[in-house]
């Protein structure tokens, strides 16, 4: 994929703005507007499902606003986070520690995401040389340009020492809003933000709180629930009718009198729009 080198001119405004401004940078791909409103999304390499659960739920919430996710390439929360923003149809913006050419580009195994990144309307952008190895040292520059160019910075896990956390002090540097999922008082995973909250970071529990700390208007739950339920088709409404009491899987689908792939493939589409959910072996509405 070609790489170009951007002229001053068109680089991102706030990165202009904060206290090491960047001498060059390389992109691939074309920058999203920026009249779009940035979230950086940073988090443990070493994830647990819970990570993983609600760095996707809460990017998934976020779909059709104008936002674009920002992220650093790393695998685990960072990886989960461009992938889950192309799912919603969001642009996103990767900033590797490392060059942008295939012999330099770090991790070796994103490379495939990379293209998936640009062929979303994305792109990838290093202040290095397009050779430039990944050192120590050049993953906490590069969080600089992270935090820089977002609005905010929503923190998805990280450990008492983490690199996670030095984006999270220089967003507060920088005067951006600095957003932390709890965690479980029991997960090492879960210390470093913990902490963060502790010492004043927005807590965020859901795509809402976050679209909310980011200035977006929210429609109430009933207008939004009225909305969701507008544009079912035959075979959902027969679920909807169906699930006035939660059901088990297996009952509900007889009770659909489908063939149980269609059946199947019915519900996960109900499940991905957010009208249903599957607990304790029981589907109910939303």
């Amino acid at each position: 994929m070609q790489i170009k080198k951007l002229p001053k001119e068109k680089f991102p405004k706030a990165l202009l703005e904060i206290p090491q401004p960047p001498e060059d940078l390389w992109i691939i791909g074309e920058l999203p507007r920026e009249n779009l409103v940035y979230l950086c999304v940073v988090g443990s390499r070493k994830y647990t499902s819970y990570g993983k659960e609600a760095c996707e739920k809460i990017i998934g919430g976020l779909k059709g606003y104008p936002i674009v996710i920002v992220s650093g390439f790393a695998m685990g929360i960072d990886t989960i986070a461009h992938k889950k923003a192309m799912q919603a149809e969001l642009k996103t913006i990767v900033f590797p520690g490392s060059g942008l050419s295939d012999e330099a580009m770090y991790p070796k195994t994103n490379v495939r995401l990379m293209n998936e990144v640009v062929n979303n309307g994305g792109c990838l952008i290093s202040e290095f040389e397009p050779d430039f190895k990944a050192t120590q040292w050049s993953f906490p520059m590069r969080n600089r340009l992270m935090a820089g160019i977002s609005k905010a910075t929503l923190i998805i896990e990280a450990e008492e020492r983490s690199g996670t956390l030095i984006t999270a002090r220089l967003t507060t540097e920088y005067n951006r809003d600095l957003l932390v999922v709890p965690g479980s008082i029991f997960s090492p995973n879960s210390k470093g933000t913990n902490r963060l909250l502790h010492q004043g970071a927005t807590p965020i529990t859901s795509s809402e709180d976050v679209l909310e700390a980011l200035g977006f208007k929210l429609e109430k739950n009933k207008e939004k629930q009225e909305k969701l339920f507008l544009d079912l088709s035959p075979e959902e409404k027969r679920v909807v009718d169906l699930l006035r009491e939660p059901m088990p899987r297996d009952d509900l689908i007889r009770a659909m009198k489908l063939p149980i792939p269609t059946a199947n493939a019915v519900l996960s589409v109900m499940e991905i729009k957010e009208l249903i959910k599957e607990e304790l072996g029981e589907i109910r509405l939303i």
